[in-house]
């Protein structure tokens, strides 16, 4: 874009050209996936247990628990696509950062 906007891409799109040997190699990729998923989905359950607590005690949200609560969140939608054979573009194993949109 040239209006200094980033450019976006929408994650969900159809794609009609698919490789067999990505498909053979989407299975070794989905077990690293689902590895960090679940490592990352139990810190994440048990920060929003915190971050219940926080809220109960003080009142307020903690930040920092927010962000990586949404952290898990943004990187299960960001890996989405490729689980689910919408594409053959691989996401990083690790979490990286994205940013997720509603379009209103």
């Amino acid at each position: 874009m040239t209006d200094g906007t980033p450019a976006q891409n929408q994650l969900f799109t159809f794609e009609s050209e698919a490789g067999r040997l990505e498909l053979l190699i989407r299975i070794v990729y989905w077990i690293l996936i689902g590895i960090v998923l679940w490592v990352y989905g139990i810190i994440a359950f048990i920060v929003l247990f915190i971050q219940w607590f926080h809220i109960l005690i003080l009142g307020c949200r903690n930040e920092g628990l927010s962000n990586l609560a949404k952290g898990y969140l943004e990187y299960t939608v960001h890996v989405m696509p490729y689980t689910y054979f919408m594409t053959d573009r691989r996401p990083e194993i690790m979490p990286v950062t994205v940013k997720i949109y509603e379009e209103a």
